[in-house]
Parts: C-alpha cells; structure tokens; sequence
C-alpha cells in the first residue's frame, strides 16, 4: 500500500478528486474540492490517499485550513472503499502518514444527521472513522450541535436589561477569563486542565481575532449600573456570519441574560444583511442549546469532533 499526497500535476489532481467514496457520510463533490483549492483552503499536499499496487485509490483524506494557513487546521474528509476488510486500520495509516508530514495532528470533524446513531449504517461509518482517529491520536471526543439561523425567524428588539459597548483588549482578556470559570463548554473544561484561565483567553482572543470577523464587531454586556455581566463576539467564517463567542460572567447566570446576548449578536448580523448565521456548542450544554432554541435557531446537524488531548 502506498500512502502520498497528490501533486500539483493536473492529471493526479483530477485523479484525487474523481474519487467517490462509499457510505452514507457525506463527502464534498470534486467541484466543491475544486472550490476551496481555487480559495487556497484546500491543496494538493494536503489531499491524501492510499493506493494498492494497482494504482487504485482505495482512501481519501481531505485537510482544510484557512487561506494563509501554514498547515492544516483540520480533517474535512474521509473516506474508505467498501470491500475494505479493515477500514478502521486503512484510515488510521493514512491519517498517521499526513500527520507525519504536516508535523500536526489537525483534529477532525464528522457532520452528521442528528438521529446517526439509530441508523446502522450511519453507526457502522463513524465506528470505523473512530477506531481510525483513535489510532492515530486523536482520542478525544466532543459531540456538538450545528445551529442556523434565517431571516425568517426574525429577531428581538432590545430590552434594556443590557448595555453594549466596545472595549479595550484588556477589558476584554479579563472577560474571557471570568467566562471561562464554570463553563459548560467541554473544550474549555478540557484546556484549563493543562493551562491557567488567562493563557486560554489568550488563545481564545487570538483565535478570534484571526477569524475572517471584525474586531470592531466585539462588544461586552454591562448591566445598566456599569457592572459587566457577558460577553459578545459575532465573527464570521470563510463561508457565512457566525456567533463565535459568548457568555454571561458566573455571578449573572440564570438570570436569562444569555438571551439578550445571543439576541445582540442576532441583530448585529441581521443588520449587516445576513442571510444565514450559524452558530454550535456542545449536546451536554443545555443551557446554551436552550438559549439557541429559543432565538430561532434550528439545528441542522451532529458535529462530531476528534481531536488529540490538550498538551499536560
């Protein structure tokens, strides 16, 4: 079995892309591949397979990251033959290969319909994707909920329980500090294990400054007496207008005022005439997910996320 990247060769690329995997996962079209490389998202090293000693491509993984990305930022796809009597093995030697020469182990996102789990063969699919991150060390999981909101569901006039107003860069570390301390969010819970509150606001401010949103667009919630009560980070994505980030500080919580935050960063987007805006958290925060529900916001898929541990 040989395990390489394509090259810029048009003839190989077409190869690569003409590939059609097996199963109910759904895999990205050859023009849609041909979209993101157009858009530097994608690129011909990091377009993996696995061939036999025929020249038969028999695996396909996809990394993605953003335009100036130096490497990879994640797994969009995977695929396996059917006929494959291990596909779990196949996957985690092709996955080892790329994570070798990128230096990196990308995490990976599996979208999924949201009742995969009832339907066997959406089951047997993700078991072997699974088995084959696992293998190749990436053995944490996180199951999220994918929102969309439209238009159609319209948004809430304010009500004056929050103030909204720009901020400095400090102001705004030590918010995401004080957001972080009892969060629900797992992929929080799992970083301050290895890392202080302030280092993961600071990562968490970096992350979303270079995100394809405004830093301008940034606002924290300040209750009417000036007392700071959340946070709110609209942001966007190469594709669409997100929510990114946002939270209510510990002392403020269960008051509803994760409503009025979400509502702000709803309107926010509406005003600049968005058509869609997407927005996830975890299935185990019901909190959040309630919030969602209750702005309008439909689910529209499982994202299940593998990704290697935090560093000790």
């Amino acid at each position: 079995m040989i395990f390489r990247c394509a090259t810029a060769d048009p003839a190989d690329l077409d190869r690569a892309l003409a590939y059609e995997g097996d199963g109910p996962v759904e895999a990205l079209t050859a023009e849609a591949i041909r979209e993101e490389l157009a858009e530097n998202r994608f690129r011909p090293e990091w377009i993996w397979f696995a061939e036999d000693e025929d020249g038969e491509i028999l695996a396909r993984a996809l990394w993605w990251g953003r335009t100036d990305s130096e490497r990879p930022l994640a797994l969009d796809c995977l695929q396996v033959r059917a006929g494959v009597p291990d596909p779990g093995a196949l996957a985690a030697e092709l996955l080892a290969a790329g994570h070798e020469a990128f230096g990196a182990l990308p995490l990976y996102n599996v979208s999924l319909p949201g009742d995969w789990r009832t339907r066997p063969e959406f089951a047997a699919a993700v078991a072997w994707r699974q088995e084959a991150a696992r293998r190749a060390g990436l053995t944490r999981e996180i199951e999220r909920l994918r929102y969309e909101w439209t238009p159609a569901a319209g948004t809430a006039e304010p009500t004056g329980r929050l103030v909204f107003r720009e901020a400095t860069d400090e102001e705004f570390l030590d918010a995401f500090v004080r957001l972080s301390q009892g969060s629900l969010d797992v992929a929080t819970q799992n970083e301050l294990r290895s890392m202080d509150a302030e280092e993961l606001a600071r990562e968490d401010m970096e992350f979303y400054l270079d995100c394809p949103g405004e830093r301008s667009w940034w606002r924290l919630a300040d209750l009417p007496d000036g007392t700071l009560a959340g946070l709110a980070i609209p942001s966007a994505t190469p594709y669409h207008r997100n929510v990114g980030y946002l939270g209510v500080v510990p002392e403020q919580r269960g008051k509803g005022l994760i409503d009025e935050v979400l509502a702000e960063i709803t309107r926010f987007h509406a005003a600049a005439g968005a058509r869609r805006v997407t927005a996830t958290t975890d299935t185990v925060n019901a909190p959040m997910a309630a919030a969602f529900d209750r702005a309008g916001y439909e689910v529209t898929q499982i994202r299940l996320v593998l990704e290697q541990p935090s560093r000790a």
